[in-house]
């Protein structure tokens, strides 16, 4: 995990010297890699990317912005990661602790774009692509009930373990799905 990278989550100047908060970020770097298993999957799609909308797997994404993301696209990769029940459980060991909740919340966020990063980068190594930025249910005009769309074209509780609440917030919470986007072939 980057230090610099939880500290940037935490709004704080990345070469911070208070050595209180450096031992808060050191220790949930250690208790989040000792602790959290995280878990991840991707599933590629052939799909139709319209002005205004995504098509793949059987379904319809209306969202401008997505489409432009993906504009060009024939192939589409769904993503999802988490990094385990346990980082619900650190959050919940540390909700009386303030000043540790906060640098919790800014570590996990920091390991869950981490596993993101990493799952990328197996799709492209995988497959021999290149893939453009994640983007995600919730981002612009991608409505957050999209989502359930996305967990049944890639089977996400059952591969991942990842639920998703009545309000499509997804359990546990340091969790990711998204669209990325596989560049055309060139030539």
């Amino acid at each position: 995990m980057d230090k610099k990278e939880i500290l940037r989550y935490m709004r704080t100047n990345s070469s911070v010297d208070d050595e209180r908060l450096l031992r808060l970020v050191n220790s949930a770097m250690e208790e989040i890699d000792r602790v959290c298993e995280p878990k991840c999957l991707y599933k590629i799609f052939d799909c139709e990317v319209t002005e205004t909308a995504l098509t793949a797997g059987g379904f319809e994404f209306t969202s401008r912005r997505l489409a432009e993301n993906l504009a060009g696209c024939r192939r589409v990769a769904v993503m999802a990661a988490t990094v385990g029940v346990n980082g619900d459980m650190l959050l919940r060991k540390y909700a009386a602790d303030g000043a540790m909740l906060l640098v919790m919340q800014a570590a996990l966020a920091s390991k869950i774009e981490e596993v993101c990063d990493a799952l990328q980068a197996q799709i492209e190594k995988n497959e021999g692509v290149k893939t453009r930025s994640r983007y995600s249910p919730g981002y612009f005009d991608l409505d957050i009930t999209e989502q359930k769309k996305l967990f049944a074209m890639a089977d996400i509780t059952k591969r991942c373990g990842i639920t998703l609440s009545s309000t499509c917030q997804m359990i546990p919470t340091k969790s990711v799905t998204a669209f990325a986007g596989i560049e055309p072939a060139e030539g």
